[in-house]
């Protein structure tokens, strides 16, 4: 007995992975704070905004509602969303298109559980996407990109691994605007992407959870160029700001039915259904309106103002990134600064985060959680750390005036005090 409790870690399929990296840092940055020390939470990815008060009261109503839901999802709900596809993604699709879930992140662990082939990740690549993987038990291929192209996937890239083995299964997660770049494809790019997918018979996993923060509101779903092959991802927790309400939805095609069949068998001994009273609320929320299209534009306007003001200010002092399109996050590279980190022995990005956050309360993530080498000197900024409820209220008062520079200040003071003292102590 003693021997089997000695052994026990070596046989779990976990070994080797660590808990979530961006709610490890969250979990870090309140212990922190909860000893008195002040820190700039660029950590966590998680909306400052409220969620829209139409939707709140949407749950007020449906409190009460306390049964077992079908493992599909609230059928009302599939159809909102399908709706949704129409009118927002212009992408005609059903209810019986939709499967709905604890969030888009259970969902795409329960498609690697039932599919059978390798993931692909463009690097960089959202945290969770490798691990799950290597939980399943999945093969994992990262895709080289470059700064110089924003961090983005060609086509060339992605035909270069599958043209030696062209017959394999083949998943591809494309994250835009992307998480942690918050860069976005063009339309030609996408064209040229769906070309490889649609000629080696990929599944397509889109996840545009991002996408109406797209910061012009011109988000375009690969869907349009590859309807076949693409399962579009989304949710509730970064448009809507609702992620603690924990409900995604996977959006396929008809010819991929087989599989949402094949994921809702798995889920019906899993988690079995989604919270009641969240998916009566989410109906609410996915048939948008006048309400939600205005909370949408002025939360855009403000994360686009907020993201580029920062970038500016990283730019100056030779900290590279490519300029925000949607999201909230910046992806700091600092090679610049390599030679004098390293007299300081900080040679790989999470020392050079460790050290950050230890002797400036700059609280990041190193670019080693998102698929690179030890050495690449790059890290994870999300800039949400001010008050969205105030930051909105704010932008509605402006009404048509433009976000200026003088509103950053107002509502991301912390922020760039934050920035401030990054650059400083990198300037040592």
């Amino acid at each position: 007995m003693t021997q089997v409790l000695r052994t026990k870690n070596l046989n779990l399929n976990i070994r080797g992975l660590k808990p979530s990296s961006t709610l490890a840092i969250n979990e870090r940055s309140n212990k922190l704070q909860a000893q008195g020390k002040q820190v700039y939470r660029f950590g966590f990815g998680q909306s400052p905004f409220p969620v829209p008060e139409v939707v709140i009261e949407a749950l007020r109503h449906n409190a009460h509602q306390k049964d077992y839901l079908p493992v599909k999802g609230l059928h009302a709900l599939r159809r909102a969303v399908a709706q949704y596809a129409t009118s927002k993604i212009g992408i005609h699709r059903a209810a019986d298109d939709v499967l709905i879930g604890p969030g888009s992140k259970e969902l795409m662990f329960l498609l690697q559980l039932v599919y059978y082939g390798d993931l692909l990740i463009p690097r960089p690549g959202w945290v969770s996407y490798a691990p799950q993987a290597q939980i399943i038990g999945r093969n994992v291929h990262w895709i080289r990109t470059e700064e110089s192209n924003g961090w983005r996937l060609t086509a060339k890239e992605l035909d270069l691994i599958c043209r030696t083995d062209p017959d394999r299964p083949r998943i591809v997660v494309l994250n835009y605007p992307a998480n942690p770049t918050g860069t976005t494809f063009s339309r030609r790019e996408l064209i040229e992407l769906a070309e490889v997918a649609q000629t080696y018979g990929i599944i397509l996993l889109s996840d545009e959870i991002y996408g109406d923060l797209h910061h012009e509101g011109e988000h375009l779903s690969v869907a349009h160029f590859y309807p076949e092959g693409t399962i579009i991802s989304t949710g509730l927790s970064k448009w809507c700001g609702a992620g603690g309400w924990r409900l995604g939805t996977f959006i396929f095609p008809p010819a991929l039915h087989w599989l949402l069949d094949a994921m809702a068998v798995a889920a019906s001994e899993t988690f079995t259904s989604t919270s009641a009273p969240i998916q009566y609320a989410a109906v609410r929320a996915f048939q948008g309106g006048e309400e939600i299209e205005y909370y949408l534009f002025h939360s855009r306007r403000v994360l686009k103002a907020i993201g580029n003001f920062l970038w500016r200010k990283l730019d100056v002092h030779h900290v590279t990134c490519p300029q925000p399109e949607g999201g909230f996050y910046l992806f700091p590279n600092f090679e610049y600064y390599r030679e004098s980190l390293a007299r300081r022995n900080i040679l790989t990005s999470v020392e050079l985060c460790n050290a950050l956050l230890d002797e400036t309360g700059v609280a990041l993530l190193p670019a080693y959680d998102f698929g690179f080498s030890p050495r690449m000197l790059a890290a994870r900024l999300s800039y949400v750390d001010f008050d969205g409820e105030q930051a909105l209220q704010k932008a509605y008062e402006l009404g048509e005036q433009s976000v200026d520079e003088s509103f950053v200040k107002d509502v991301a003071g912390k922020m760039i005090e934050g920035i401030h003292h990054m650059l400083d102590w990198l300037n040592q």
